[in-house]
């Protein structure tokens, strides 16, 4: 099998104001079993690069060990995956809803146009991930460890990271109706071009966090700011709040 193509960390944008850009390692992983949504070969075990075709596994369990897996469609609606491992694998289109991903680790792995209801994902690890088009109702990610993860478009009603370890992450295009970042400890977190109706930074730590060129409508927990750039725009906006957080008379 050809090894996953790797290379150097690179940063997402250039050092502005102070603030450290994530640095983020491509995952593109390579020579891959196909796998599809009822555990049969799907003839292009081949990934998002070259290789061969390899006889097919069934869809994954509770604890079990996978690398190096194309799943195409797989349906793992209602299936138990809690603690399972998935390290150089690559998901297309699955289906999630009620899935039980508590303790889940997904490593050097891609998931894209992935559908969920709920998603149940507490503590679970993802390291070297990206994720494409996610299409998630309320997805619990609380205590979660993220660490060099990119999203990429997408809608989320509800995206709970209250509690996370957020490191070298990016949000980028993405449309979400409340994002949960209570007690999150985050550091080099970039939101781009998104679309946030309410955030929750109460008693997050945050350092190198930045908020520019997303739009919010509403931000609970303003002490937990502290360490965010946010730009012009958005310091107009928080103005108001601001001024009622500290106590200010605005006349």
């Amino acid at each position: 099998m050809t090894p996953p193509r790797r290379s150097a960390a690179r940063s997402v944008a250039s050092v502005e104001h102070g603030t450290d850009a994530p640095r983020l390692d491509p995952v593109d992983p390579r020579g891959l079993v196909g796998v599809g949504s009822d555990g049969t070969d799907t003839g292009t075990g081949t990934g998002t690069g070259t290789g061969t075709d390899h006889p097919s596994t069934d869809l994954p369990g509770p604890h079990d060990s996978r690398e190096l897996e194309r799943y195409v469609g797989a349906d793992l609606t209602d299936r138990d995956l809690e603690g399972a491992s998935f390290s150089e694998c690559v998901f297309e289109s699955p289906r999630l809803g009620a899935a039980r991903l508590r303790g889940a680790r997904f490593v050097e792995s891609v998931l894209s146009d992935s559908f969920a209801p709920e998603l149940a994902a507490s503590r679970s690890t993802w390291h070297d991930v990206r994720v494409e088009r996610p299409r998630w109702g309320s997805a619990e990610l609380f205590d979660a460890d993220l660490r060099s993860v990119r999203i990429v478009g997408g809608k989320i009603d509800y995206l709970n990271l209250r509690g996370a370890r957020l490191t070298d992450v990016v949000i980028e295009g993405c449309s979400i109706g409340e994002l949960d970042l209570g007690g999150v400890t985050a550091l080099r977190v970039a939101l781009v071009d998104c679309r946030v109706g309410t955030l929750d930074v109460t008693r997050a730590s945050l350092a190198h966090t930045d908020l520019r060129t997303t739009s919010f409508s509403r931000i609970d927990g303003l002490a937990g700011l502290s360490g965010a750039t946010i730009d012009d725009d958005q310091l107009s906006m928080l103005a108001p709040v601001l001024a009622a957080h500290l106590g200010l008379v605005v006349d």
